[in-house]
């Protein structure tokens, strides 16, 4: 049996005693002498463990195998204790060592050089939660309430906590999480008014407004005035960017979105807000309220959203009388691994409902209702709002937009477009991946289909506007095959060696 396993029998295990089964599971961790032994003592500690227990449990959590029944039995002992050891573990690249080497020592003042020495960049904050508990970066901000690089560094982590990217959002597990968000836009005006610092706190807006954060308990009222109070400390963006400042450009983008208000100054019954995470991130999410809930991170919470282009741009979210099932959020995953959240969406007299609630996490939702009218003009404003979108990707929507209106461009080159959209890691250069299949159907020795896939890359450097690149690139489609000039990615070698082009890379 397997040491998760053998922690999933244990934590099914009904207890009579439980006083009974705490010292059982103390004897075991003290005096097992093989790791089955020890393994089901630590599986009790995970649900019976008290504060005495922390020292075995750290010793023990240095062990080869130990460490994640150690860091499930800390957690609800000693956040930081056990956030220490999944750093210790998953570290591999040894970037936070100073860090907790410093946390180790016991040197408050360490700890925060270390901490805000760390550099801003994923492979260093993708343990943003763990960090912020290692460090205990609450007490940091008590002690150094005005420190200017401590409360960017908690502006990281916070935004860090909140993306939900591949998991349900870490900044739900943050007890302090409040009270750090507190703290930071208690004293966000230290910070310099630097580009970099206002599209950081405008990035933490944009998790208060639409993102998980907006599920944190807070306390009526509060997290409006936390979102009132950036509103005030953000300047009012500039008119136009210089085209290279990509940074301003998304600040003039997306600053009026997290502080928009009704006529009465309440949430809509239901919004939609498309957020473009960041000037140098392709990632963009159709993030759906309901009464101020964020739909998704309630509801499923293991990846974003789907994105406009899914939801909006071919009226998926348009309510007929006919019922359509529409998939809200596929996980990180993909569907096939960890699912995906669908509603059926359909049109009752003058209201729309959303019900048949396939995918959710824990208790199925009720039925919402809303009124035809309302939802209707709410989902032609989001429509027709296109700031979230950037130069390359509005070139994208427009060749997609294109193809879709002429089909017969690809069809004559015997290709189809299996997806265009921005480069994930350079969002500025717009990518079209064409599939090409030969006429006569021919297929490879196990039976599938013979293909060829090629990419072609369209930067945004090229002092086009998005309009004119993308009829540009129509037109080129037209008058040439794209097999000629997109460059061959992968596929079958053989179709590819009998047309002439050099074996893919697969």
């Amino acid at each position: 049996m397997t040491r998760r396993s053998l922690r999933a029998h244990t934590a099914r295990l009904t207890l009579a005693d439980a006083d009974a089964a705490r010292r059982t599971a103390r004897q075991l961790i003290r005096t097992g002498t093989d790791a089955a032994a020890v393994g089901v003592g630590m599986a009790l500690l995970i649900r019976l463990g008290e504060p005495e227990d922390v020292p075995c449990l750290k010793a023990l959590g240095m062990l080869r195998g130990l460490a994640d029944s150690a860091i499930a039995a800390l957690d609800p002992l000693d956040r930081q204790a056990a956030a220490l050891f999944v750093i210790r573990s998953r570290d591999r690249s040894e970037q936070l060592t100073p860090l907790t080497d410093a946390i180790a020592s016991g040197d408050a003042e360490a700890t925060r050089s270390a901490l805000v020495s760390l550099p801003d960049e994923s492979q260093a904050m993708w343990l943003a939660r763990r960090i912020a508990e290692a460090a205990d970066l609450y007490g940091l901000l008590r002690s150094w309430p005005q420190d200017a690089e401590l409360l960017a560094l908690t502006g990281r982590l916070l935004h860090r906590m909140a993306d939900q990217l591949d998991s349900r959002a870490a900044v739900l597990d943050y007890l302090p999480a409040r009270a750090v968000y507190e703290a930071l836009v208690r004293h966000a005006d230290r910070l310099p008014p630097t580009p970099v610092h206002r599209s950081l706190l405008l990035s933490v807006a944009l998790d208060l407004h639409s993102g998980p954060a907006v599920l944190l308990n807070w306390r009526p009222g509060r997290r409006r005035a936390l979102l009132d109070a950036l509103d005030r400390l953000l300047p009012a963006a500039a008119p136009e960017p210089v085209p290279a400042d990509r940074q301003a450009d998304w600040f003039r983008r997306t600053r009026h979105l997290p502080f928009a208000r009704t006529d009465a100054g309440d949430p809509p019954r239901w919004e939609l807000a498309v957020v473009h995470e960041s000037a140098d991130s392709s990632a963009v999410e159709t993030r759906i309220l309901i009464d101020g809930i964020p739909l998704v991170p309630a509801l499923f919470g293991k990846g974003r959203a789907n994105p406009p282009e899914y939801l909006l741009d071919n009226g998926r979210l348009r309510a007929a009388a006919e019922p359509r099932e529409v998939q809200l959020c596929e996980a990180y995953c993909t569907e096939g691994c960890c699912g995906a959240l669908y509603v059926t969406i359909r049109r009752d007299g003058d209201e729309v409902v959303w019900d048949g609630w396939r995918g959710a996490v824990g208790t199925p939702p009720p039925a919402y209702r809303f009124d035809a009218a309302a939802y209707d003009a709410e989902l032609e404003r989001a429509e027709r709002d296109h700031s979230w979108c950037w130069p390359a990707r509005r070139t994208a929507r427009l060749i997609t937009a294109g193809l879709r209106e002429r089909p017969e461009l690809l069809r004559r080159w015997d290709l189809a477009a299996t997806w265009v959209g921005t480069d994930w890691h350079e969002p500025h250069t717009t990518v079209l991946w064409l599939a090409f299949s030969p006429r006569d159907g021919a297929e490879g020795p196990d039976g599938t289909p013979l293909r060829l896939h090629f990419e072609w890359r369209l930067p945004d450097d090229d002092g086009l506007q998005p309009k004119d690149r993308a009829a540009a690139a129509l037109e080129r489609i037209a008058r040439s095959d794209p097999k000629g000039f997109a460059h061959l990615q992968r596929g079958s070698s053989e179709l590819a060696e009998s047309l002439g082009y050099s074996r893919p890379q697969n």
